[in-house]
C-alpha cells in the first residue's frame, strides 16, 4: 500500500462553494480509509507531497492571488505509460500558476485551450490535437471519447502529452475518489480565472450541449499521425466523435456555454461525464494562465475576458490544416453564422484579410 503525505500548511476555512473571501485560516484534514490524508478544503494555503509518485504541489496566497507551484505529477496511480494509442512517458514539469484569489465573472466566454488546473497540479485539457482532413475542405477535430482513433487514454481519463505532461481530457476519476465526501460536489480544481472546480456525484447539473441533427459533409478524408494514414468517412450523422458534432442549446441542461453555474450567487465550473467533459472557455476575467519554470521570460501572453482575440490568434488557433484560410468547417462559435458575409469574395474560405475586417457577431445562442 502506498503511503502518503499531505503537508497541510494554513487553509481556508470555507463553505463548499465559498471560495472568494480570504478568511481566518484553519487545519482541515481527515484519514482516509485507504490509509493516505485527505485534505478537505484546498481553498487556502496547502503542500501536497507523495514519495510513491513523486508529487510535489505548493499552494501559498500571496495578495490577491493563489499561487500553484507543481511539477504536475499525479498523486494516485495512472495507467502505465507508454501504452497503445499513447508512446510517451510521465515526466516532471516544473510549472507556476497564478488564479486571482478574487474572481471577477463577466458573463462572456472566452475561449481556452487549458482551461484550469486539478488540486494536485495535473492540467485539465479536454480537446486534442487529432484532426481528420478531407479533400474538399472539411476539417474535423477529433474528441477524446470516441470510437475512431485510441489516443490510449487510462483510468483517470488521462493521457501524456510528447513532453511528458500527463492531462486531464475528462473527469479525473482518482482525484474525485480521493477528496470524495459525504458532500455531493467534490472541489477537483481552479479555473484559470480562479472560479473554483466541482465534480458532482450525483451528475445533478446537466451540460447544455447537444448533438447536431442532420449529417456531415466531406469526402476523401483522412486522419493521419506520424505512423500512419487512414482513411476515413464522415458523410453520416453526427455522434460525438468530433467537437462539431455538439452545438450549444441554452436553456437545454443546467448549465451555461463554459459549462459553468451559480450556485447560492457564486460561479463555478462543473466537469461533466457528457460533453464538453471539461469547459472549453472561461467565463471570468483572465490575467495570466500559467509560467513554467525556471524560464521566467517564457510566460504566455495576458489577454483579459471579453476581449476579441486578434486574426492572426483565430487563425492561429481555427486554421487546423494550416493552409493559411478557413474553411466553414474550420470556423468556430459566432462567426460561422457571418461565414457568408465575412466570405467577401465568395471562394468558400475566410482569409486573415477578410477575418480582420469582419464585423464583432453578436451571440445569439440557439434555443
Amino acid at each position: 500500500m502506498n503511503t502518503k503525505y499531505l503537508i497541510v500548511g494554513t487553509v481556508l476555512l470555507t463553505s463548499l462553494i465559498g471560495c472568494n473571501s480570504h478568511k481566518e485560516t484553519k487545519t482541515h484534514h481527515h484519514s482516509h480509509a485507504s490509509g493516505h490524508l485527505e485534505v478537505k478544503d484546498y481553498f487556502g494555503t496547502y503542500e501536497l507531497k507523495d514519495k510513491s509518485f513523486g508529487t510535489e504541489t505548493k499552494v501559498t496566497i500571496k495578495g490577491d492571488k493563489r499561487i500553484m507551484e507543481t511539477n504536475s505529477l499525479p498523486d494516485h496511480k495512472t495507467g502505465e505509460f507508454p501504452r497503445k494509442g499513447n508512446p510517451n512517458t510521465i515526466s516532471a514539469q516544473n510549472r507556476t500558476y497564478e488564479f486571482p484569489l478574487h474572481p471577477k465573472w463577466t458573463g462572456k466566454p472566452t475561449w481556452v485551450r487549458e482551461p484550469g488546473v486539478a488540486i494536485n497540479g495535473v492540467k485539465f485539457e479536454p480537446g486534442t490535437a487529432e484532426v481528420v482532413v478531407c479533400e474538399t475542405g472539411e476539417n474535423y477535430r477529433v474528441e477524446a471519447f470516441q470510437d475512431l482513433i485510441n489516443l490510449g487514454l487510462d483510468f483517470n481519463n488521462a493521457h501524456v502529452q510528447p513532453t511528458g505532461a500527463y492531462h486531464y481530457h475528462g473527469t479525473p476519476t482518482s482525484v474525485v475518489k480521493n477528496s470524495d465526501s459525504s458532500k455531493d460536489l467534490i472541489h477537483i480544481g481552479f479555473a484559470h480565472d480562479g472560479f473554483p472546480i466541482y465534480y458532482s456525484k450525483s451528475g445533478a447539473y446537466k451540460s447544455s450541449y447537444q448533438l447536431v441533427d442532420g449529417d456531415r459533409n466531406g469526402e476523401d478524408c483522412t486522419y493521419t499521425n506520424p505512423k500512419k494514414t487512414i482513411e476515413v468517412s464522415v458523410e453520416d450523422g453526427h455522434d460525438g466523435t468530433y467537437t462539431s458534432d455538439f452545438e450549444y442549446v441554452e436553456g437545454a441542461g443546467d448549465l451555461d456555454e463554459c459549462n459553468g453555474v451559480k450556485i447560492e450567487g457564486k460561479y463555478s465550473y462543473l466537469v461533466t461525464d457528457e460533453f464538453p467533459y471539461v469547459s472549453r472557455c472561461l467565463m471570468g476575467e483572465v490575467i495570466q494562465k500559467e509560467r513554467r519554470r525556471p524560464q521566467g521570460n517564457n510566460q504566455q501572453g495576458r489577454q483579459r475576458q471579453g476581449e476579441r482575440p486578434s486574426a492572426s490568434q483565430l487563425m492561429e488557433y481555427m486554421d487546423t490544416n494550416k493552409d493559411g484560410k478557413l474553411s466553414k468547417e474550420e470556423i468556430k462559435g459566432p462567426l460561422q453564422q457571418n461565414f457568408s458575409n465575412m466570405d467577401t469574395n465568395s471562394d468558400g474560405f475566410i482569409s486573415k484579410e477578410e477575418l480582420e475586417q469582419a464585423p464583432r457577431p453578436n451571440r445569439q445562442p440557439r434555443r
